[in-house]
């Protein structure tokens, strides 16, 4: 077995949720997904293809009409984006590891913005690449990039540039300005821009196209970029496993072969229930965008009002991301509010060392009394911590 593959850290996220998965009594907020099921019309195109005996292989790249129905839902909203130029992928993480195993060898430099969602960090140490991080820094608890420090860091032996923004689990942001002074920089060192761009939707700022910046709006179709796009955060379909990539037209054909030996190609009926998601996408993401943002107006500031609590509303995602004074242990932490409190969060552990005492609490719940009484859940919790003889 190779080495790195033993070295690999379990997921920390995974830890903490097992301790309390199939306890009744656990509000769980530890997973990135709504719980919300994926709307009725997506979920029937999937069995109409399936009725209609869809259960065979389809092209690698994916079926024509969801590259089509990708293409002009990404041209709608970042300008032409032609077809040359999608794949699709079974999952957003596959989309991601797929671009790994295309840009990256063994011994390569891979520059990755932290604190993130740790598969990003983890992927390209999987293909034996050299992982330098520069790590997001928390002011009254919204976390800021030191532009400087990255443009440092990323030089003429910096293979690829990871950017997960919307951040994951941070809410942290890029502004097009800041795009364009990345994107001038890696032009100039030769470094790949491989940008998770999979929470562009769920963005709570106003802006003409309805999702956050990306680097689609300022890059060129030959410039050494890929990016990554799920069906499962917007279109409430993080069980199906779908996602895209965007990528240079120079690279889709080795895309395809690529896929190939992985997956072979996405299923078929999932596939079709991608088409109908993207047709109708004005019936499912605006409403979930906007459900979402009522859900952060509500547990942040409830977390807010809380002693010892530091947390800032996020600009994108479905996270917020807080501190606890006196808390600086965020995995034991965790798992201390599963058993005791009957809270589930993700510790900051899982996405970074700077993150340590940190917990993200995501709030994509169709009931914003789950999250009223997970607050409570904590506030109690803390409240017997500040008195001697409780637990």
């Amino acid at each position: 077995m190779r080495q790195v593959i033993q070295n690999l850290e379990e997921s920390r996220i995974r830890e903490v949720a097992n301790a309390g998965m199939g306890r009744s009594d656990v509000l769980a907020f530890w997973f990135g997904e709504s719980d919300e099921v994926t709307p009725d019309f997506i979920r029937q195109a999937a069995i109409d293809s399936l009725q209609r005996g869809e259960t065979f292989y389809s092209h690698n790249l994916g079926l024509p009409e969801l590259r089509e129905a990708i293409s002009d839902y990404m041209s709608a909203r970042h300008g032409p984006i032609g077809v040359d130029r999608v794949a699709v992928t079974s999952g957003g993480v596959n989309a991601l590891m797929l671009a790994m195993q295309q840009l990256v060898d063994a011994g390569d430099e891979v520059v990755a913005v932290t604190p993130v969602w740790p598969n990003l960090t983890a992927q390209p140490a999987i293909m034996g690449a050299r992982v330098k991080c520069v790590a997001l820094s928390p002011v009254g608890g919204a976390w800021t990039l030191d532009m400087q420090a990255l443009l440092a860091a990323v030089t003429a032996s910096t293979k690829v540039l990871i950017i997960n923004a919307p951040n994951n689990p941070t809410g942290w942001t890029l502004t097009r300005d800041e795009q364009q002074r990345i994107l001038d920089h890696c032009r100039g060192t030769g470094t790949w821009i491989l940008a998770d761009e999979v929470y562009e939707r769920l963005y709570y700022e106003p802006t003409s196209n309805g999702c956050a910046p990306s680097f689609l709006d300022v890059a060129g179709p030959e410039d050494r970029l890929v990016v990554v796009h799920s069906f499962s955060k917007s279109f409430l379909m993080t069980g199906w496993r779908l996602g895209w990539l965007v990528m240079p037209p120079s690279m889709t054909h080795h895309m395809g072969k690529l896929i190939e030996f992985n997956t072979s190609c996405a299923s078929v009926f999932t596939q079709r229930a991608g088409v109908a998601a993207l047709r109708r996408t004005d019936e499912v993401t605006p409403r979930v965008v906007a459900h979402l943002k009522a859900c952060r107006d509500t547990l942040i500031p409830l977390l807010q009002a809380m002693p010892g609590v530091q947390v800032a509303p996020a600009r994108g995602g479905m996270y917020a991301f807080f501190r606890l004074e006196g808390f600086d242990d965020s995995l034991t932490t965790a798992k201390r509010l599963v058993v005791e409190a009957g809270l589930g969060l993700a510790p900051g552990d899982a996405f970074a060392p700077e993150a340590r005492g940190w917990l993200r609490w995501c709030f994509a719940s169709k009931d914003a009394q789950r999250l009223e009484e997970g607050v409570e859940r904590l506030r109690g919790w803390l409240a017997k911590q500040a008195t001697p003889g409780t637990v």
